[in-house]
């Protein structure tokens, strides 16, 4: 058969764009076999609600308030999520959010914007707020009976602050987000971490100037909003007294 020359690409065109076509719809096909759209992993992950753990559902049951909810610029690291803390356990099984009272928590997001009127680049970081009393028991079982106990509440005696959730484990991060230097650890049991000593602490070497100023400007900024200070633990803050705390309040169980 013999075909002009005209007609003859017009046939080699056609041909090409069938080709290409039939190999688009396989490959359409393929995709659709590999990745249907109902179960597709990256549909998945649009679709997918954020779910809360039973712990935040618990402390919001309890009228609690999660900090983030007013201020997310504030980290919250639990100390107790972790097992690098003086029990040397996981104290949180799936608590990794912050609560306190309200009251409490807009005080903090307070002093939190204190310490920014003072150092824009600095923002608080949450180590520990509000406890249940189980979890306090469980602190309590690992220094009953020994010279650390000074530093643990008692359960048995209706517990500490934190277990209100008015009780704050707070320190400060710089511009970079490292932790200002206080001289010690949070949550080191020993009087180191005392803030009735801090000059002989300073005149011993134990801990420098410039520490014992870092832990003045926390405690200044958290004074301002209305938190009262812990004379074992440079990073403990406290909302109210506890009698004020057993007349308002209920204890987290």
């Amino acid at each position: 058969m013999f075909f002009p020359k005209t007609h003859f690409y017009i046939y080699l065109l056609l041909i090409v764009l069938a080709a290409c076509t039939s190999s688009e719809q396989k490959k359409e096909e393929g995709q659709k076999q590999i990745c249907p759209a109902d179960s597709c992993p990256l549909n998945k992950v649009a679709h997918t609600k954020q779910t809360k753990s039973s712990a935040a559902t618990y402390m919001d049951s309890l009228g609690l308030v999660n900090l983030a909810d007013l201020d997310s610029s504030i980290v919250v690291q639990l100390m107790y999520a972790k097992a690098d803390n003086f029990t040397g356990k996981i104290l949180y099984k799936n608590l990794k959010e912050a609560y306190l009272q309200t009251d409490a928590a807009k005080a903090l997001v307070l002093a939190h914007s204190k310490l920014k009127e003072k150092h824009p680049g600095y923002r608080f970081v949450v180590y520990d707020a509000a406890r249940p009393l189980s979890v306090q028991q469980q602190m309590w079982d690992v220094v009953k009976n020994s010279s650390k106990s000074i530093y643990v509440s008692n359960p048995q005696h209706g517990g500490g602050l934190h277990n209100y959730g008015l009780a704050v484990d707070i320190s400060i991060l710089d511009s970079l987000g490292n932790p200002l230097s206080m001289g010690t650890k949070v949550d080191h049991l020993g009087s180191e971490a005392h803030i009735t000593n801090e000059r002989q602490l300073v005149s011993q070497q134990i801990i420098t100037e410039k520490e014992r100023e870092n832990r003045v400007l926390l405690r200044q900024v958290m004074k301002e909003a209305g938190f009262r200070t812990l004379p074992t633990e440079w990073w403990h803050f406290n909302f109210c007294s506890r009698r004020e705390a057993s007349r308002k309040y209920r204890v987290i169980p």
